[in-house]
C-alpha cells in the first residue's frame, strides 16, 4: 500500500506523544513492506520566520491555501491510495482535506485529542474537565481564553473550528478514536458514528522489562497542570508526612511547571526530578518502577505512557477518568484514583508499593493485557484495516457518482 502522512510536527522543545506515535506508525508500516511517505510541517520553524510572518501564522490556522496547492499537486504526482492526517496545526491547516478531494485521494485521520469539539483540544478549564463548547458553537473557549489563556490566541483556533467542521465530517472516510472514551464525546458532539472507529495507539516492544519489584515511583510526561503534577506533588508530600512508602518518586518530563518542580525537589532524598529523558531512557525508567503514576487531572483522550509501562510488566496508578478507564484494569493491571483528589492519589500509590507480591500479579497481567491490545502486530492490523476501509468507501463512492453521471446523461 503507499501511504502519505500528513503532520505538523510539535515543537522540539516540548515532548510530544503525538510525534511519537506519528513516527511509530510510519516506522512500522515500512518494516511492513508498505510505501510511506510524509508531508509535513514543524511547529519549530515558526521562529526562523520573519516578523511579517510571525503576525501571519494565526491567519493561516483556518485555512492554507498554498498547502491546498501544494498538496495537491503531490497527490495528482505520486497518486497514494490513502492519505493519513495527523496533526494540521497551526501551519497546515483543513486545507489537506481541500487537497485530498482535489486529487481524488482518500483521507484518513487519527484525533489525537479533542480539537475536533474543544478549541485547545484538552476538555478543560480552570483545571477541572469542561464541555461547554461541544456540541455547540465555540464561543465559551474564546471568551475565557482557553488556549494559553489567551482570548485573541484561541480565536483562530475557535473560527478554524466551526467554519471548517463540516469539512472534516465529510472530506475523511475515516477518523481513527485512540480510545472508546474519546469516541463517545465525539459522537454526543454530533460527529457521525459510523466513520469513527476506536483504534488505539500500539507501542513497540520495549528493549527492557522489569525484573523484580522495581526502585522507584515515576511520573514521566509533560510538566503541566494538566497532566496532575500538582496532585502529585500535594499527595507525595501526605505520603512523606506519614512515613514515606520506602522507594523514591523520580520525575521525568519539561513543561511549564519545571521550575516549580525543581524547587519543590530540590535537597530532598525522597524526590528526584532528572528532566527531559530519551526513548531509550524513558524505558530504562519504566523498567525500574514500582509503578508508573498518571494523575492526570483533564480527560485524556489515551495514556501513551500508561501503555508503556504495561509493555514493561509495570503496573499503573491513573486517575479513574477518560480513557484510563479503559486502559487500567482497576485492581488487577493498576488503581485507579478519584481524579483531583489527593488523598486518594496518596493512598493508591500506598498500596500498590505495600504488597510486593500482589504488585508483580499486577504487572504480568499488565503485560498480557498489553500483548492483547497495544502490541506492533495488533496496531499494524488496525491500521491497514482502516485504510482499506476508508479506500473501499471512497471507491463506492466513486462508483455511485459515475452510476448517477450515466443515469443523467442517459436522461437527457
Amino acid at each position: 500500500m503507499h501511504v502519505l502522512v500528513v503532520h505538523n510536527r510539535y515543537a522540539s522543545a516540548q515532548p510530544s506523544g503525538e510525534n511519537k506515535v506519528v513516527d511509530q506508525e510510519v516506522e512500522l508500516l515500512r518494516a511492513a513492506g508498505h510505501r510511506v511517505e510524509v508531508f509535513e510541517r514543524r511547529s519549530d520553524d515558526i521562529g526562523a520566520r520573519s516578523l511579517l510572518g510571525k503576525v501571519a501564522v494565526p491567519l493561516l490556522v483556518p485555512w492554507n491555501p498554498a498547502v491546498r496547492t501544494e498538496l495537491a499537486a503531490r497527490l495528482r504526482a505520486e497518486r497514494p491510495d490513502v492519505v493519513h492526517v495527523h496533526n494540521v496545526f497551526p501551519l497546515l491547516s483543513p486545507a489537506v482535506l481541500a487537497a485530498c478531494a482535489d486529487a481524488g485521494v482518500p483521507a484518513v485521520a487519527t484525533l489525537h485529542n479533542y480539537t475536533q469539539v474543544c478549541p485547545p483540544g484538552t476538555l478543560q478549564r480552570d483545571g477541572r474537565p469542561c464541555t461547554e463548547c461541544v456540541g455547540s458553537a465555540p464561543l465559551p473557549a474564546v471568551r475565557h481564553g482557553c488556549y494559553r489563556n489567551s482570548r485573541l490566541a484561541t480565536v483562530p483556533l475557535a473560527v478554524s473550528l466551526s467554519v471548517n467542521r463540516r469539512r472534516w465530517w465529510s472530506g475523511v472516510e475515516r477518523f481513527f478514536c485512540i480510545s472508546a472514551a474519546q469516541r463517545d464525546v465525539l459522537v454526543r458532539s454530533g460527529m457521525p458514528a459510523e466513520r469513527l472507529a476506536v483504534k488505539h495507539n500500539f507501542v513497540p516492544e520495549p528493549d527492557t522489562r522489569r525484573e523484580g519489584g522495581g526502585e522507584q515511583l515515576l511520573h514521566l510526561g509533560r510538566l503541566a497542570e494538566a497532566k496532575g503534577v500538582r496532585l502529585l506533588m500535594a499527595a507525595w508530600d501526605e505520603i512523606v508526612a506519614s512515613g514515606g512508602v520506602g522507594v523514591p518518586l523520580v520525575i521525568a518530563g519539561t513543561g511549564p511547571l519545571e521550575r516549580e518542580v525543581t524547587a519543590w525537589a530540590a535537597g530532598r532524598d525522597d524526590v528526584r526530578y532528572v528532566g527531559l529523558l530519551d526513548t531509550a531512557e524513558c524505558r530504562k525508567a519504566i523498567a525500574r518502577s514500582v509503578a508508573v503514576v498518571a494523575p492526570s487531572t483533564w480527560l485524556e483522550a489515551f495514556g501513551l505512557v500508561v501503555v508503556e509501562a504495561m509493555a514493561a510488566g509495570v503496573p499503573t496508578v491513573a486517575a479513574g477518568h477518560g480513557a484510563f478507564v479503559e486502559l487500567v484494569e482497576d485492581g488487577v493491571t493498576g488503581l485507579l484514583h478519584q481524579p483531583g483528589e489527593p488523598a486518594s492519589l496518596a493512598s493508591c500509590i500506598r498500596r500498590i508499593a505495600a504488597e510486593p507480591a500482589r504488585n508483580r500479579e499486577m504487572g504480568q497481567a499488565a503485560r498480557r493485557r498489553y500483548e492483547q491490545g497495544f502490541s506492533p502486530a495488533v496496531g499494524l492490523e488496525r491500521l491497514v484495516e482502516g485504510y482499506r476501509t476508508a479506500i473501499a468507501g471512497r471507491s463506492a463512492l466513486a462508483r455511485g457518482g459515475d452510476t448517477r453521471a450515466s443515469r443523467d446523461g442517459g436522461s437527457r
